[in-house]
């Protein structure tokens, strides 16, 4: 159903999605309401995870504003009451929302909004019903529990990642069940032919029941492949759907992290990250019918009881001495794992952190430490990998060894049985193949230990990333604040970093009123980067409260925190593409005229316009090709893409030479009039766009208030440096 919406009309459900947040839930901007979706180039994707029951993407806008949908094919004459309010898919990719009908159901009821201001009107029931085509999306609230709840139902889990992606495909695993039963009774068709070819055909020279027998076995066999194929084709589909949708959410949750809970070093965590597809392989067709495969081991132990008897004991004893096996080598099998694991992460580490780093590894010359460690990582994978290799080789090989026993000892049995008149030939024959078959799937199964450990340590990994704390959790009730006007206020903010005991801000406070120009000084290690970071709500302060218009930081969303402002890290990362990708990576949908206007204020024309090929110059990873001070040109492009209310500029121009460090402050000067500007530096310059300054010291604020008199102060004392 996803699939028969354009981008036009996913656009027009998101708009109507935010009127009806704003009017019969709680307010959510656009930009909450789409924030971490996989959005191309700013545009919807309808294409992308439309997968049977999987959520498109307005399912997975109405989830991030707490709401559950469902798509329904319905007459407008036909939609109950109790169905409202619904959203109504309209010609021409638009859409409405539908309140209510009249009390003789000739008119409805439709909410929309105007100029940010909601509007009920009524209209005819058969106006609407022209441009209607027939599909609504119903909404409901999500059930969550409280606080108090939860204490009470620790081990409630509303979804998991895992196991409710699972059922997504439940259906299909039913039916791969049912055809599994089919396929295992099949399996009896094989001796039960042979056993009655022996003790009834070939006595009697019953060509006609021969022939009989075989066209019945020729059917089985027949029926047998098909489902098997049907089997495998419903296996892959269900695997397909899974690895989709859960890849999605593990990526997902990495993007939603709290930075303070993003596991170090970033190799290791990178490396765990890969453990998905150790969960991917291991739900295949041949793992997943090795497993489904062994409950009927029991029916053929009653088949070879109903034959032979007694016999029945030794591929019981067989497949018991196969379990004591698997149990005894499964701690070792398990321990080896885990310590691969660690040091697999521990050599990724070290392989990205020497990838990053390789210009500053060669040109300090300490390749002799690294290598050490890599080939010491080497070693101890070898060492841990042989003995882990060992143990799973050993397994299949004993249970071979032990499967040609059982024939063996069974044959040697039916032999004394057959001499006492208590089985016939056919009969043995058939236990020998039915033994086989029993046992086989335990086989299989205890031949898949090594998987199942690999798997099972892998979903645990990723099962403590999912229970991570998130930027924006699913229950969150944050305050909807589309627009702020820049007033920022710290009370008494104390913040350390994660695993550190170093605090790196203590009690600061300060106010910063809209339209704010203001310098923070400091020297190095006081905390003025940090105090950008809290105000993007990068992370939480340890104790103390940030106000943000008034309201606290932890109310509001950080998607409408970070909209509202143009931000220049300390240190730009930019991407492997062209110059204006990199420009405008934050809104890759704005057109050039924008583009070029953001360039100019940070004179990225002084050197796009030398190039042979402009804007579309390729830029290496890291921001390769380009100096540090045209570096920061970007940065400070991309942070001029939009007239952002609040603007934080960490160090904008330190590697810039004086010239074009004048260029870019006089555009800034102009730029910035009327908006709320927060700049750290330790260049006098840059003090001439300010109008006010803070000064840290000791990780507090020292100084602050109006620039001509802190400079006079600090021209007086010490602390800072012209």
């Amino acid at each position: 159903m996803y699939d028969q919406y354009n981008e036009e009309t996913l656009n027009s459900l998101l708009e109507s999605l935010v009127t009806f947040t704003k009017f019969y839930h709680k307010p959510f901007s656009r930009e909450s309401l789409v924030h971490d979706l996989p959005i191309e180039n700013g545009k919807f994707a309808p294409e992308l995870f439309s997968l049977g029951n999987s959520k498109g993407l307005f399912s997975r806008a109405a989830t991030n504003a707490g709401l559950k949908t469902k798509f329904i094919k319905k007459d407008l004459k036909d939609i109950s009451e109790l169905q409202l309010p619904m959203i109504l898919l309209m010609s021409n990719s638009s859409s409405c929302i539908l309140d209510s009908f009249s009390d003789d159901r000739s008119k409805v009821k439709i909410i929309s909004e105007v100029s940010n201001e909601i509007v009920e009107q009524w209209y005819d029931i058969e106006k609407i019903e022209k441009e209607y085509i027939g599909f609504g999306i119903l909404l409901k609230k999500i059930f969550t529990y409280t606080n108090s709840d939860k204490e009470d139902k620790s081990n409630f889990t509303v979804k998991h990642w895992f196991w409710s992606t699972l059922e997504i495909s439940k259906g299909i695993y039913i039916d791969v069940i049912f055809a599994s039963i089919l396929i295992n009774l099949f399996i009896l068709a094989t001796p039960l032919f042979t056993m009655n070819v022996y003790d009834r055909v070939i006595p009697n020279n019953g060509i006609e029941t021969l022939w009989f027998f075989s066209a019945g076995i020729l059917l089985v066999y027949l029926l047998d492949i098909f489902l098997k194929l049907l089997r495998s084709y419903f296996l892959e589909i269900a695997a397909k759907k899974s690895d989709i949708i859960m890849s999605s959410i593990i990526f997902e949750k990495v993007l939603g992290l709290k930075l303070e809970f993003i596991p170090k070093p970033i190799g290791a965590f990178a490396n765990n990250l890969k453990n998905f597809d150790v969960i991917r392989n291991f739900l295949t067709n041949s793992t997943l019918v090795a497993f489904i495969d062994v409950p009927f081991t029991i029916l053929f132990l009653i088949v070879i009881y109903y034959l032979g008897g007694v016999i029945v004991i030794i591929p019981i004893v067989v497949i018991l001495m196969i379990l004591l096996m698997s149990v005894l080598l499964k701690n070792p099998i398990q321990n080896n794992i885990k310590k691969i694991n660690e040091i697999i992460s521990k050599k990724n580490s070290i392989l990205i952190e020497v990838l990053n780093n390789l210009e500053t590894l060669k040109s300090l010359g300490g390749n002799n430490n690294i290598r050490w460690n890599w080939e010491e990582s080497n070693g101890n994978i070898a060492k841990i990998g042989f003995l882990s290799r060992m143990l799973s080789s050993f397994i299949p090989s004993f249970t071979s060894f032990l499967i040609q026993l059982n024939t063996v000892v069974i044959v040697i049995a039916g032999v004394y049985l057959i001499r006492d008149f208590e089985l016939t030939m056919g009969s043995l024959i058939a236990i020998v193949i039915l033994s086989s078959r029993a046992v086989a799937p335990m086989g299989q199964a205890a031949g898949l230990i090594t998987n199942y450990e690999d798997a099972a340590n892998s979903y645990k990994i990723l099962n403590e990333l999912m229970n991570k704390p998130e930027e924006r959790p699913k229950n969150s009730d944050f305050v909807s604040r589309r627009e702020l006007s820049g007033r920022i206020e710290f009370k008494n903010v104390t913040f350390k970093y994660p695993n550190t005991e170093v605090e790196i801000l203590k009690n600061a406070s300060f106010v910063i009123n809209p339209g704010d120009r203001v310098a923070i000084l400091g020297k190095i290690g006081t905390g003025k980067s940090t105090i950008l970071k809290l105000i993007l709500k990068l992370y939480e302060p340890t104790s103390g409260s940030i106000l943000i218009d008034d309201i606290d930081i932890t109310q509001l969303d950080p998607a409408d925190i970070r909209r509202n402002m143009g931000y220049v890290s300390q240190h730009i990362s930019l991407f492997n593409g062209t110059l204006k990708e990199n420009i405008i990576f934050r809104a890759s949908y704005v057109n050039d005229e924008k583009m070029l206007k953001a360039a100019k204020i940070a004179n990225v024309d002084s050197f796009a316009n030398t190039h042979p090929r402009g804007y579309d110059m390729p830029i290496g990873e890291r921001g390769e090709g380009l100096s540090g001070g045209q570096i920061q040109s970007v940065g400070l492009a991309r942070a001029c893409l939009f007239d952002y209310p609040i603007n934080l500029f960490d160090e904008p121009t330190s590697s810039m030479d004086k010239q074009t460090e004048d260029i870019v402050l006089d555009n800034l000067n102009n730029f910035m009039k009327n908006k709320t500007l927060i700049v750290i530096t330790q260049k006098m310059p840059l003090l001439r766009i300010v109008d006010k300054i803070i000064v840290l010291n000791n990780s507090t604020v020292y100084l602050q208030g109006e620039k001509e008199a802190v400079i006079k102060a600090l021209s007086q004392g010490d602390g800072f440096e012209k």
